[in-house]
Order: C-alpha cells, then sequence, then structure tokens
C-alpha cells in the first residue's frame, strides 16, 4: 500500500463536546486505500512551527465520496491549531499509514476507552454484517458522546462510567468478563489507556479468545524512520508502532 502525501480539502470540523471536534476532509486518494485501524499524519500550520505533524486514528471512510473523518481532543498546541481549520481550508495531509486491523471472526467485540474509541467506529462498520458487540468506558456522561455514533452498525452497546452518570458505574474492565461470556465472542479488538488493554488482553487471553490491541504514542516521523515510537515487545525486541503497529496481536506486546 503506498503512503500518500497530499493536499486535502477542509469539508466540515465540527465541535462533538467543548474539547473534542470531528474533522471530515476530502482525500481521494488516501479514503480509496484506507483500512480500519490506519492513521493519517496532519501537518496542523502552514509554517514551521509546530513542526512535527500530529497522528489521528481514522474514525471513518466514505471512498465512493472520497472523504475520511477524524475525531480528535483539543489538547495541546497542534490540535488547537486543528480547531481552527474551516471548510475550504487545504491541509497537508500524510496517509494511510500503520498496520491496521485484522478482520476476523463471527463474534467480534471491540472495547475501547476514551478517544481510542475513535479508530473502532470504521472497524464496527467493517465487521458488519456480522454482528459486533461493543463495550466502552469513559470518565463521565460528557465524555461519552460515542453511542450515537455506534447504534446503526452494532448488536449491542455496552456502557460503564467511572461516576456512573451513564451505562453501568465502573470501567470497562469490570463489565467485560460478562460481556464475553454472555456474547459468546470469539475475537476481541481494542484500543484505549494502555492499563485498560492489558486488562483486555489478560481477559481474552484467559478465555482462549485472539485479541487485537491497536497502541498509541507520540510520533515523529509516522513512517518508522526516526524510531521515536519504538516499544518493548515480548520476545525482547522493539516495534515500531508507526509502521509495524499501530495494530498488534495482544501477545506480541502485552504477554
Amino acid at each position: 500500500m503506498r503512503k500518500l502525501l497530499m493536499q486535502a480539502t477542509v469539508l466540515d470540523n465540527m465541535r462533538l463536546t467543548p474539547t473534542v471536534n470531528t474533522l471530515r476532509i476530502l482525500a481521494p486518494e488516501i479514503a480509496a486505500q484506507a483500512l480500519p485501524g490506519q492513521f493519517v499524519h496532519i501537518k496542523v500550520a502552514a509554517g514551521i512551527q509546530p513542526l512535527l505533524r500530529r497522528p489521528f486514528s481514522i474514525a471513518d471512510i466514505h471512498a465512493e465520496q472520497g472523504t475520511l473523518t477524524v475525531i480528535y481532543r483539543i489538547v495541546g498546541e497542534g490540535t488547537a491549531l486543528m480547531s481552527s481549520f474551516s471548510p475550504g481550508d487545504t491541509i497537508d495531509v500524510m496517509g494511510p499509514l500503520g498496520q491496521g486491523f485484522r478482520l476476523m471472526g463471527e463474534r467480534p467485540l471491540l472495547v475501547g476507552g476514551g478517544m481510542g474509541i475513535a479508530p473502532l467506529l470504521l472497524l464496527a462498520k467493517a465487521l458488519c454484517p456480522r454482528p459486533v458487540y461493543v463495550l466502552m468506558g469513559g470518565r463521565t456522561q460528557e465524555e461519552m458522546f460515542w453511542p450515537p455514533l455506534f447504534q446503526n452498525v452494532c448488536e449491542s452497546i455496552h456502557i460503564a462510567t467511572d461516576d456512573g452518570s451513564l451505562g453501568r458505574c465502573g470501567t470497562a474492565l469490570d463489565m467485560l468478563p460478562e460481556v464475553l461470556e454472555q456474547n459468546k465472542i470469539d475475537v476481541v479488538y481494542t484500543c484505549g489507556p494502555r492499563v485498560m488493554m492489558e486488562g483486555v488482553a489478560k481477559a481474552a487471553a484467559e478465555m482462549g479468545i485472539p485479541c487485537q490491541v491497536s497502541l498509541e504514542e507520540h510520533m515523529a516521523c509516522g513512517v518508522g524512520a526516526c524510531l521515536s515510537c519504538t516499544c518493548a515487545a515480548s520476545d525482547g525486541t522493539r516495534r515500531k508502532i508507526c509502521s509495524d503497529g499501530p495494530v498488534f496481536w495482544a501477545e506480541e506486546v502485552f504477554l
């Protein structure tokens, strides 16, 4: 698969919550190739500051329209600049990058936490018409704007919030054993905080269920050259999250 560097057109940049935006761009060549779990590297300013691009999971694609969507939280200088993008603006985008999810199983479960839920949206759509189950966790109801985005593509959605303001009180890990057993899950995909993914991987391994994890890390080049995003693998080697991943089998990086 070719890595493309192109000038994309901003179609809309809408606010989902006070701190989260959804950015939709016209990038036909990237949209035609991108797979669930891959990401794009966006240059957030025309000048040299900030110098580094920002990586974002691809949350949705409409290949026939040539569009792709990323969902991002405004947390620093780069994403603050992104939040000022307006329809008609031209931005510099590289992609699709990385290794995506391997589609498999008949009863998949997608487990996401926080902004790690974003790449699971495109994955859920790609797994249809299988019955897709989703388990998502967040701190409060305000953070859980995700369910409406999944409603038309999932068999069932299970929600946990730390304060109990939406769904069950607790974490996604608290609900995981019940969801795995009751729905006869045969493959697990997960993305979110590392401690959550490690817990998901452990629970899946104990039940003999294959598990794929999507890691997140600060990146510089995004193509495997700078080695700034490496992680330790289970065999003692180091893997490049941007090019060997971001999706790995759980036993490669956790177990």
